[in-house]
């Protein structure tokens, strides 16, 4: 099939264009705008691949997008384009409603009018909002509290209306916390590993005690193509782990297995509308034939070995634009901490 997929530079979209070009045969026109969190090093293996082609554009260039689906003769589009962080949403919120609702418009428009076959919103679980207790099913009321997953829901909710409006063939995914080789590392897993590594402090939010249900991309990737593939149109569908951790038990872990001292870990301040847990009811799923298969200690170990082994590929990264919006958000909470320097077990 010929696939437009849609921040394909970027930590799970590159996973899944690795996947649909190397592994499952497919067409893949890999479209990035290459924000700061895109990076064409995550496509080395496959950036000459006679069945991959790279454009680097924004989905809410309409004519471009126009372009693209006429002359590749597209047949499907996985949207995995969005400003994802929720830290940076509190910062730039307008950046997040720009590309999760406005663009993701722009292109699912587009593939309307070019009759395309099928379309999949890539979304997160987020958009359930803070979940006490049991686990958000798809059915449930979206209750986001943050700019980033307002402006997911946003994206979602305008998704599934070309189904009941025009029976155009959408469907949605919401994955839970995602983690592996290649995410950029202002995100928990790969910030905490290269802090650890240069025995930088571990800022953890609060208490740490926030809860996570984490899923490794290889398991969300093959989720996506499964759903792509054999979901039904019209229909929502969670992806989970199984793998529900408290963020202080994760940091525990990293320390670990980096023979790291505890010690690194610093409580700081909490952000802005923190949600306490997030927890996905994935049954839906796993009844069209998929479930997780990495477990997470597992999988968790073999990310620490990624990036020790792939120094050049993060601290590229941290050395460069990275570095000032990490001194925005951690160099006073790192200062002031909360009640004291260090979180004790």
């Amino acid at each position: 099939m010929r696939i437009l997929v849609t921040g394909g530079a970027g930590f799970i979209g590159s996973h899944l264009v690795r996947r649909l070009v190397l592994e499952s045969g497919h067409e893949v026109v890999n479209l990035d705008a290459l924000k700061y969190s895109g990076n064409l090093s995550n496509l080395k293996t496959i950036e000459a691949h006679a069945r991959h082609t790279f454009v680097h554009g924004d989905i809410g260039d309409q004519p471009l997008i126009e372009h693209l689906l006429r002359e590749h003769r597209i047949e499907g589009v996985i949207n995995a384009a969005a400003e994802t962080h929720v830290d940076r949403s509190i910062l730039d919120p307008g950046a997040f409603a720009r590309t999760d609702v406005v663009g993701t418009g722009v292109l699912i428009e587009e593939a309307r009018r070019a009759g395309l076959q099928r379309f999949l919103q890539v979304s997160t679980d987020e958009v359930y909002g803070n979940v006490e207790t049991g686990m958000s099913t798809e059915t449930d009321c979206l209750a986001p509290r943050s700019p980033y997953s307002a402006s997911k829901a946003g994206g979602d909710l305008l998704a599934l209306s070309y189904w009941t409006t025009y029976r155009f063939r959408v469907m949605v995914t919401r994955g839970s916390n995602t983690y592996g080789p290649n995410q950029y590392p202002e995100k928990f897993v790969p910030l905490f590993v290269t802090n650890a590594i240069d025995e930088q402090p571990l800022p953890l939010y609060g208490d740490g005690r926030q809860r996570r249900d984490w899923l490794a991309v290889e398991d969300h990737c093959s989720a996506i193509e499964h759903v792509f593939f054999q979901g039904e149109p019209g229909q929502i569908y969670n992806i989970g782990g199984g793998n529900e951790w408290e963020n202080i038990a994760v940091a525990e872990q990293i320390v670990r297995h980096l023979g790291k001292s505890r010690d690194l870990i610093r409580s700081v301040q909490d952000r802005l509308g923190h949600d306490r847990r997030y927890a996905v009811d994935c049954s839906k799923l796993r009844r069209l034939g998929w479930s997780p298969v990495v477990p997470f200690e597992e999988g968790l170990c073999a990310t620490v070995q990624w990036y020790q082994k792939h120094e050049d590929w993060w601290r590229t990264i941290k050395s460069g634009e990275f570095r000032q919006y990490y001194e925005q958000q951690y160099r006073q909470r790192l200062q002031e901490g909360v009640t004291e320097t260090r979180v004790k077990g």
